[in-house]
């Protein structure tokens, strides 16, 4: 006779693994897999002799995979994967056709049509599938959030959102897919999550000789009437405010580029060395509420990157919603497009 385990028994961690260990793979997968107790890393599948020479040094012990295969030949339930753009979808599917459960790093997929194969692939085999948008659990975007929910802001009319730096030698790396992708898929991802679906996009690029785009602007009109106006840029010698959102009530700007749990996570910390400190900014970066004038200080909210692998755990159990529904990633991706085809062509581009 099989017997159920009480409603109120905890769940076994989800056993995961890691595709890939570079600069996301490595300071901010790898970290927060270790931290979550709903998931017990197995490893990191890698064959490059460095990569698995950094997975020692950083963890020693730590396994190693050569391929998705032998990971799920160690009992792997999930994976998540940080591995270079154009090798997203491929190892997406394959994994789900191992049976793994994936969360796949932005951007999810190159294009829309991609992104629909592997989201109808999830769907018809019964996995969880998540894109990694951590950035909706910034501390940042988390006060803008509560400013709108609370009616604070009035109806939103404007938002404006920037990842701008000034790094001209490095430019966006080819393993991001260039700007519009690689910081466009965040951007975009939050304007949607703020403001609902978009009617039309217009967008504008430089290219560099190396085919990647360098900076970027998106224009997009929401369906409810807002606007949204999105920069990427590597550079911009004068960074704007990382967010301007303009309400019929009031206004809200928030100066701070990067979140902090970026910057603690570089610095080798996790959720579990920090506690109750974890994503909590310090009072001179927090953002400024106007109504014309001065304005005024706004408490930040505290960051929450660590509540998406314990939430993804937890929709592998059967226990709760995915954190991010991946077809979430299809509107993200046909929104990316359109603005594609706008820079390419010249033309503002109706959905």
């Amino acid at each position: 006779m099989t017997t159920s385990r009480p409603p109120s028994a905890v769940p076994p961690p989800v056993r995961f693994g890691l595709v890939g260990y570079g600069f996301g793979g490595r300071y901010f997968h790898a970290p927060l897999l270790g931290a979550a107790p709903e998931c017990e890393f197995l490893g990191v599948v890698t064959s490059s002799p460095d990569r698995r020479a950094l997975v020692d040094e950083d963890s020693p012990g730590r396994s190693t995979f050569g391929s998705l295969e032998e990971l799920a030949a160690a009992g792997a339930e999930a994976v998540a994967i940080s591995t270079p753009a154009a090798t997203h979808s491929e190892l997406t599917d394959r994994a789900l056709e191992l049976g793994l459960a994936v969360v796949c790093d932005k951007p999810f997929a190159l294009d829309a049509a991609a992104a629909t194969r592997s989201v109808e692939l999830a769907e018809r085999l019964g996995l969880a599938l998540s894109p990694y948008q951590n950035r909706r659990w910034d501390s940042d975007f988390l006060t803008v959030r509560r400013l709108v929910a609370d009616g604070t802001l009035g109806d939103v009319v404007r938002f404006e959102s920037r990842f701008e730096r000034l790094a001209p030698d490095a430019g966006p790396g080819a393993s991001g897919g260039g700007t519009l992708l690689d910081f466009g898929s965040h951007l975009v991802d939050q304007s949607l999550v703020l403001l609902g679906p978009v009617d039309s996009v217009y967008a504008e690029w430089r290219l560099r000789e190396n085919g990647l785009d360098d900076d970027v602007f998106v224009a997009l009109a929401h369906a409810n009437g807002a606007r949204s106006h999105l920069w990427g840029s590597w550079s911009q010698g004068a960074p704007g405010p990382r967010f301007r959102v303009t309400g019929t009530a009031a206004g809200y700007v928030h100066r701070t580029l990067m979140d902090v749990q970026e910057d603690v996570l570089l610095a080798g910390h996790t959720p579990a060395t920090l506690g109750a400190e974890w994503g909590a900014e310090p009072a001179e970066r927090w953002g400024r509420l106007y109504r014309g004038g001065a304005g005024e200080t706004v408490p930040t909210e505290n960051g929450a990157w660590d509540t998406f692998y314990p939430s993804f755990a937890r929709a592998v159990r059967g226990l709760g919603p995915l954190p991010v529904d991946p077809r979430d990633a299809i509107a993200s991706a046909t929104v990316l497009d359109a603005a594609r085809r706008s820079a390419t062509e010249g033309v503002v581009v109706s959905l």
